[in-house]
């Protein structure tokens, strides 16, 4: 049993933000393109493990 509000509500939203800061926000700033990129791409990797990790969740233990 996923845990929909896990995976959708938190791991899609950081992954599309991640990667908005990483393709679209960082080449306008040049100061800073290394550390916004880096924050995107981290941002984006922290949402694939939010994902992941929605699919295994379940509020009951498993019993084999």
């Amino acid at each position: 049993m996923a845990s929909k509000s896990i995976s959708v509500g938190v791991g899609i939203p950081m992954i599309v933000v991640g990667a908005l800061m990483a393709w679209l926000l960082a080449p306008f700033q040049s100061e800073m393109q290394n550390t916004i990129e880096f924050v995107g791409s981290l941002i984006g990797i922290l949402g694939v493990v939010f994902f992941i990790s929605g699919l295994f969740y379940t509020k009951e233990p498993v019993m084999h």
